[in-house]
């Protein structure tokens, strides 16, 4: 890489100067307070507002993350569906812990959740997969999730069988390889840029079934 293309990058720069966050004025039931940043998102009109990095770590100890779409939340989580033989997949069978992080660049925002990893019930996938458009139905039955393949042809190939095979189908049977999962949160930090680099972060963790806040250096 040249030296101006390292220079480039080295001069990039984003001034933040939003309200500041404090242990007094965020809510203090954390979960209450993920939903009103997240409902924030949404009527930025963000793209993807529920795009997440996801972060596993691989049976070698190496830490692992990609983009997925949170779809659902509540007191008990935040799901996610991915096929269960994924390299996520198989990560969480050896290390059922992961973090999940969320960026919201409009609004200088970041929630970080780190917590246990669970399978969500069978039916509960059940129901989710057969809200999905059938496209995406057929895709998750087409795709080796995270297994070598010698090109996009044997996708496509895949994906032809598929719609040729169920062409009369308005909704498919969900294959047992894929479901959800659930994130139990344990700690949940919210993040709101502030000028100077000194931003604000104010971390949740649950202690004996309560949850204690406390404010972090940037």
């Amino acid at each position: 890489m040249s030296d101006k293309n390292t220079n480039n990058v080295e001069d990039l720069r984003q001034n933040y100067d939003s309200h500041p966050l404090t242990k007094d004025n965020i809510n203090q039931d954390p979960l209450t307070q993920f939903d009103l940043w997240m409902k924030d998102a949404i009527q930025s009109e963000i793209l993807e507002p529920n795009a997440m990095t996801l972060c596993t770590v691989d049976p070698t100890g190496c830490p692992q993350g990609r983009i997925v779409l949170l779809k659902g939340y509540d007191e008990n989580g935040y799901r996610f569906f991915t096929n269960y033989g994924s390299q996520k997949g198989n990560d969480l069978i050896h290390n059922p812990r992961a973090t999940l992080v969320f960026f919201w660049d409009k609004l200088q925002r970041q929630v970080r959740i780190t917590g246990i990893v669970r399978k969500i019930s069978a039916e509960d996938s059940t129901a989710y997969f057969k809200k999905r458009p059938i496209d995406s139905q057929m895709g998750a039955l087409a795709s080796p999730q995270s297994q070598e393949i010698s090109d996009r042809k044997v996708l496509q190939d895949n994906l032809e069988q598929i719609q040729e095979k169920y062409e009369q189908e308005k909704t498919l049977d969900r294959p047992e390889h894929w479901g959800g999962y659930t994130v139990v949160a344990s700690k949940i930090e919210f993040w709101q840029g502030q000028s100077s680099r000194l931003h604000d972060r104010i971390e949740f963790e649950l202690t004996n079934g309560t949850w204690k806040k406390k404010r972090l250096a940037p």
